[in-house]
Order: structure tokens, then sequence, then C-alpha cells
């Protein structure tokens, strides 16, 4: 069983048990959270699919840890002009344990 849910404004394929990494969501590690805008819904070749999502239907999951991403290098050059200008960016990101799939 498998679901497409939105998180935090960015789509994610889940399953139960399954570990992701998404955009930093609100709360302690250690905490519940539920995601109620689930897109599809496949339970054993039976696909559900909302418009856009399906009443009723909720992903719960844990939090795990907030962690901060790997650093993205921002570099802009206008040759022969003497500009260099270099910028570091780390998204944080919060893990996520999916605990559960409820159509």
């Amino acid at each position: 069983m498998y679901a497409i849910v939105e998180i935090a404004g960015q789509q994610f394929k889940v399953q139960k048990d399954q570990k992701i990494f998404v955009h930093r969501l609100a709360g302690d590690a250690g905490s519940k959270v539920e995601f109620d805008r689930v897109l599809l819904v496949d339970n054993g070749g039976k696909v559900n699919v909302g418009a856009p999502a399906i009443a009723g239907a909720v992903v719960s999951a844990e939090i795990n840890d907030h962690v901060k991403g790997d650093t993205v290098i921002v570099f802009r050059k206008k040759r022969r002009k003497g500009y260099v200008k270099r910028n570091g960016h780390r998204q944080a990101l919060t893990q996520i344990t999916i605990t559960g799939i409820k159509a």
C-alpha cells in the first residue's frame, strides 16, 4: 500500500515505515503529525484518485529529527568587470517516519 501525499508544497510517494526528508515542519522531535492532503492511494492494485484530494484520507507520521541539507553554492560572475559573488545555502529539513496510511 502506498500513497501520494502533499507535504509542505511538495508531493511524495510514501509507504508505511518509510523515512523521508521534507521541508522544515513545526513540532519537536518525537511528536506526531498528520497530512490530510492525500492525492492518490493504491491498496493492492485498487487505485483511488482524488480530485484534487481524497476526502477522509490521512497519512500519519512521526518527526524524527530536524537537520540541515547539503551546502548549495550560488556563484555569480560578470566577465571582464571584476564582479564575483559567492554565496552558500543550506536548506532546513525535517526527517519523518510514516506510521500509517488511512484511506
